[in-house]
């Protein structure tokens, strides 16, 4: 088969996965990892991965299935970083959708779902690592099943809810408020990318979590 995979940004922490991937695949498959829509060569499957670009008609016609990974349980939560928000909101699972792309964002006919659980200890790390891992076996379900999977519609009696995109706003600490009452926005904040932040005294300062062993104190 001929596969491509089209993640925007090479400094995202998925690439290493998606990489490992293709390296892997290249014995049975055609694999291409390009960062922008006008690098698409065109094939079987074009699989969507922290894609920032919007894929028209047009190049999705280039394929003959375009697919998207997205870490909701759609209808619920379209759009953006959908995950983070439902941790920060108290989830204890997330669930991780592959649908076909659409011109309406997010609607396409569902794939595959698979839930995630989350530990009320993990870190925006430990996160990554299962989503992460988890769109991979997912990417290899539909590589193995491709032409026998059949997508099915998202309910339609399911109101859609949709999530904006985040900014380093929402990762903005109260200092007058607890570390307790503020944990699960810290714990899924990327120190690198999305760091946890306050003002105080008008000095604005970064705060960063990592896991620490009891026998480290």
């Amino acid at each position: 088969m001929n596969i491509t995979i089209l993640c925007s940004s090479p400094e995202h922490p998925v690439n290493t996965y998606l990489e490992q991937w293709a390296d892997a695949k290249r014995g049975q498959h055609q694999i291409h990892l390009v960062r922008e829509r006008s690098e698409l060569p065109g094939g079987d499957i074009l699989f969507l991965v922290s894609c920032s670009e919007l894929i028209k008609a047009e190049h999705r016609a280039m394929y003959e299935h375009t697919l998207v990974l997205h870490a909701s349980d759609l209808p619920k939560g379209r759009g953006w970083s959908p995950h983070i928000w439902e941790i920060v909101n108290g989830a204890d699972a997330i669930m991780l959708s592959l649908l076909e792309a659409e011109d309406r964002v997010d609607s396409g006919k569902i794939w595959l779902k698979r839930a995630i659980p989350i530990e009320k200890t993990d870190l925006w790390y430990d996160v990554n690592h299962m989503l992460f891992q988890t769109e991979i076996d997912l990417m290899n379900e539909a590589v193995e099943g491709f032409g026998q999977i059949q997508p099915q519609p998202q309910d339609a009696s399911i109101a859609p809810t949709y999530y904006e995109r985040r900014t380093p706003m929402h990762s903005e600490l109260d200092p007058h408020r607890s570390i307790a009452e503020q944990f699960d926005l810290m714990r899924m904040c990327d120190p690198e990318r999305y760091p946890a932040w306050f003002e105080h005294r008008g000095q604005k300062y970064k705060i960063s979590l990592e896991k620490v062993d009891h026998e480290e104190n």
